[in-house]
């Protein structure tokens, strides 16, 4: 009554009503939500296919447009909200910009794909399988990169690593590797004289599995679209700074018989050099 006597009339009345944002918000709020109750019953008594589909754009559409009116009801007193907390919201930026980072590298990782669970990676200088990825961080098994094996560790990256360091996708190493080393020796033995030898017994060693290395060498290339040595073995010889002999070799393999072929060739080069060197000094 007493606010009647204050506006004197039904119009006013209403006016004064209505200019309370919380009435209004209700208002609205009761007036949408009996729409999209309406709507929704006609679309099951009516529709009898794609309903679920229907149903689910109109309650999008509602939840949009809640959104949107009440944002426009509540503008100044939410713009009034926001300058009177903007010290607060830096603060807790700051304080939290490294949950933040972790959150956008999540982001990053899921939008731009560079690995899958499964995958063999390195991020900077950790190398291992993706074992699961969160929010914050990423696991990875570890994986020493010159034997091929599992170190048995479990690395946990924080994501914002993600967005700082070079991502390198080592996937195709985790079936077949271009296994290089080198063997070192005094200059006293030219090379030359026995490296056929040693293709010959690189050839032998990787001939169980050439066919299977020459298409799995084909797949890589025409996924990366790029050339990559093999699957033949090579060889070079070279001298280093102090004058020793070097040889490099290059074998493309399992990973899993990377090593056993390394030890092979060595043990047969060491076989080779020694055998020369005894002729050389007669």
């Amino acid at each position: 009554m007493e606010l009647w006597d204050q506006v004197g009339s039904l119009p006013a009345f209403l006016a004064t009503l209505f200019n309370k944002k919380l009435v209004m918000t209700s208002l609205v709020i009761s007036v949408f939500y009996i729409l999209k109750h309406l709507i929704v019953k006609l679309i099951r008594k009516k529709s009898r296919r794609d309903r679920r589909l229907q149903i689910n754009v109109v309650n999008n559409i509602y939840t949009v447009l809640m959104i949107v009116l009440i944002f426009n009801i509540w503008s100044e007193e939410i713009q009034k909200f926001a300058f009177s907390i903007a010290a607060f919201i830096v603060a807790i930026v700051l304080a939290t910009r490294e949950f933040i980072q972790c959150f956008i590298g999540f982001v990053y990782i899921l939008s731009s794909r560079p690995f899958r669970i499964g995958d063999w990676i390195q991020v900077g200088n950790y190398v291992g399988e993706v074992h699961s990825t969160d929010w914050a961080k990423l696991t990875l098994l570890e994986v020493d990169k010159d034997s091929y094996q599992y170190t048995g560790k479990t690395l946990y990256l924080p994501n914002s690593q993600l967005i700082t360091s070079v991502i390198k996708n080592l996937n195709f190493l985790k079936r077949y590797a271009m296994h290089h080393f080198t063997i070192v020796r005094d200059d006293s033995v030219n090379p030359f004289e026995f490296i056929d030898a040693l293709y010959e017994k690189a050839n032998t060693y990787c001939a169980d599995f050439k066919d299977v290395a020459m298409r799995y060498n084909h797949l890589i290339e025409n996924r990366l679209d790029i050339n990559i040595a093999g699957p033949e073995p090579h060889i070079q010889v070279a001298t280093s700074d102090i004058g020793d002999t070097q040889v490099f070799f290059t074998i493309f393999c399992p990973t899993e018989t990377a090593l056993e072929i390394e030890q092979n060739l060595t043990s047969d080069f060491m076989r080779l050099w020694f055998e020369q060197k005894s002729l050389s000094s007669k």
